[in-house]
């Protein structure tokens, strides 16, 4: 079996030089997504490894289609995948969370000032009505799908609070959330709320990823208020997009320029 711990860095690293190796591609960030980035990861959780790319300026001019993703592994340890770099940017048009997330991500394994630069240009596109959409239907897709039985893992708890958190951060600070639960938790008012919450998060990390525990009433209360209050909260938001494209591009352009 792959070791975990500290020798997974450097196989990370080594499969990251051979994605670029034999795929014909420049990586520009590789970050960790998921439970390990998120601060609750169970003793068997596997390793999220996203990059984003850019291939050979040729590339984009073929008329075949290419594809915009790699697949490169999947097994119990590592989960690696990317984007290209056009995918992306598209989607930060879109203001879609997922990039926000890689690009914010505590547990970064490589990066450049290529991507910083785009990151820098990207950001101007976060908005905060479709990320608090996103993240809203992430917590209510979540809860229905995991957390109405009598028995439910708790992990599930957890992809759905995050994105409660995620919601109340970008309503108070207007900007992308942290990736890390705790620094979201921390701010929390109500301090039972967050000793419960500590209790579950203790018993979730001492789990597995497939063990089940007591449906927890009191969190599902708390839940269907939010989603209750939350639908409305964010339909009367403002569209705030950013609807111009020229900075993404000039981005682009630049990237497959070097």
């Amino acid at each position: 079996m792959i070791g975990r711990g500290e020798a997974i860095r450097p196989l990370i690293l080594r499969k990251l030089s051979q994605i670029e190796a034999d795929c014909q591609v420049r990586i520009l960030h590789a970050a960790e997504s998921g439970s390990r980035a998120w601060g609750f990861a169970s003793p068997d959780s596997d390793y999220d490894v996203r990059f984003i790319y850019v291939r050979k300026k040729e590339a984009y001019l073929r008329l075949e289609d290419t594809a915009d993703h790699i697949e490169w592994e999947l097994n119990e340890v590592l989960d690696i995948n990317g984007w290209d770099i056009a995918k992306v940017l598209r989607l930060f048009h879109k203001s879609n969370a997922t990039p926000f997330e890689w690009a914010l991500s505590p547990e970064v394994y490589y990066t450049t000032p290529q991507w910083r630069m785009v990151y820098e240009r990207a950001s101007a596109y976060f908005s905060k009505k479709a990320a608090m959409y996103h993240y809203y239907g992430t917590a209510r897709s979540n809860y229905q799908a995991h957390l109405l039985g009598e028995q439910v893992k708790y992990k599930k708890y957890f992809y759905v609070l995050r994105p409660i958190l995620c919601c109340q951060w970008i309503a108070s600070h207007g900007g992308p959330p942290p990736v890390r639960f705790d620094d979201m938790k921390n701010e929390l008012e109500d301090q039972e709320l967050r000793r419960q919450i500590d209790r579950l998060q203790e018993q979730k990390v001492r789990m597995t990823e497939a063990e089940k525990g007591p449906r927890a009433d009191w969190l599902n209360q708390y839940i269907e208020n939010w989603l209750s209050k939350a639908s409305v909260e964010i339909s009367r938001l403002p569209d705030d997009r950013t609807p111009q494209w020229e900075p993404l591009n000039e981005i682009f352009c630049k990237l497959l320029e070097e």
